[in-house]
C-alpha cells in the first residue's frame, strides 16, 4: 500500500521536475551582459550594412556616368570614321 502512495506521488513529481529540467535547457537564461553585447554587435553590423549601401549606390552613380560620357564621344567619333571614309 505504501508502495503505491509513493508511487502516485513520486512518479508526477518526477515527471514535473524533468519537465523543466528540459524546458530550462531548451530556453537558457541569458546573462545582462552577453544580452547587451549582442545588441551592440546588432547595431554595429546595422551600421556595417548602411554603409555598405551607400558604398554600392555611389558605385552605380560613378558606372552610370562613366556609361553616359562613354557613348557620346564614341558616336560622334565612329561617324564622323564613316564620314570621312565616304569622302575619299
Amino acid at each position: 500500500m505504501a508502495t503505491a502512495i509513493i508511487l502516485a506521488i513520486g512518479v508526477p513529481v518526477a515527471r514535473a521536475y524533468t519537465r523543466r529540467l528540459d524546458s530550462e535547457a531548451k530556453n537558457p537564461r541569458v546573462p545582462p551582459e552577453v544580452t547587451g553585447r549582442l545588441e551592440r554587435i546588432e547595431q554595429a553590423i546595422e551600421a556595417v550594412a548602411i554603409e555598405v549601401e551607400r558604398i554600392s549606390e555611389g558605385q552605380r552613380f560613378t558606372t552610370k556616368l562613366l556609361s553616359e560620357a562613354k557613348n557620346p564621344i564614341i558616336a560622334p567619333a565612329s561617324s564622323a570614321g564613316a564620314g570621312t571614309q565616304n569622302r575619299s
